[in-house]
């Protein structure tokens, strides 16, 4: 292995302006140079060329992170995240392809600074579906003028992302407003349109208390007849399906034929008819 694939420095750990700096000095390797160490790293698991092919690229992952810089988020954050990207990148990088490391690491350097930036980018996750995210990133750079959409112009935006029109809405007016309570009070005059309180779009389908509670009440209703069903079975019937479906250590067929001295086949039998005359009872 030649010198030339040798790190002289190790990045700076002070400030973020000496960090990006000594990125910036280090070396970068001509596709020779990586090709050899991406070999090196797949056939041979050697961890010091990815962390040679990881070093040499760190300028990139500086680059791409201060196009996210709009979003309010730590410079540091959007790099460190990036840099993940890369690892991920250089672990699944096959030289063979013909394809520059570089090249191939944009999709998952990007891929990460997009997920910190949605997980961050305000207390509550404001997109969540594949479209809702597609809008997050690419919403702003279609806005023609300050204010608010037109129909054409959220026409225009739906068609050219492959979304609803109505998605297109709802994300804006997700992204004009600021961070407010889960359940903030809104206003009697305010249009519906205008609600975008976190409890009003977030939803969970199994949290109306008038639902929950009718479920608990049925649930505790077919329980109860349930019960009165099995205490109207002869005494071997209901130790049989007691043992097989409401113990915490359930017996086997086997285990019941040697208790009453009958085949498994018998205890079988015995068992379907008990279940059938439960769900006549529970039926009725």
């Amino acid at each position: 292995m030649s010198n030339a694939l040798t790190l002289p420095v190790n990045p700076a750990l002070g400030s973020i302006e000496e960090y990006v700096a000594t990125v910036n000095r280090m070396p970068r390797w001509d596709a020779e140079q990586e090709h050899e160490l991406a070999l090196r790293f797949r056939d041979e698991s050697d961890l010091e060329a990815a962390r040679l092919l990881v070093m040499g690229n760190l300028r990139f992952v500086v680059h791409i992170a201060k196009g996210y810089l709009g979003y309010g988020l730590p410079l540091p954050d959007l790099i460190q995240e990036g840099n993940i990207g890369l690892m991920k990148a250089v672990k699944r990088y096959d030289p063979e392809v013909g394809v520059r490391l570089v090249s191939f690491a944009v999709h998952w350097i990007r891929a990460e600074i997009h997920e910190f930036i949605i997980q961050n980018w305000r207390i509550v996750k404001v997109a969540t579906t594949k479209a809702q995210r597609k809008l997050f990133f690419n919403l702003r750079k279609f806005k023609p003028r300050l204010g608010w959409f037109t129909h054409d112009e959220a026409t225009a935006v739906a068609d050219e992302l492959g979304v609803d029109v109505d998605t297109v809405y709802e994300m804006e007016s997700r992204l004009s407003q600021q961070d407010m309570a889960f359940d903030q009070p809104v206003d009697a005059d305010a249009d519906e349109k205008d609600v975008s309180a976190p409890v009003h779009y977030l939803q969970q389908d199994n949290a109306d208390p008038a639902a929950l509670l009718e479920d608990n009440d049925w649930g505790e209703h077919k329980q109860q007849r349930l019960l009165a069903a099995i205490e109207q079975l002869d005494d071997r019937s209901r130790d049989i399906v007691t043992s097989r479906w409401l113990s915490e250590q359930k017996l086997t067929l086997h285990d019941l034929a040697a208790r009453y001295k009958v085949s498994a086949e018998r205890i079988r039998q015995l068992e379907n008819t008990a279940m059938k005359r439960l769900k006549t009872s529970l039926a009725a």
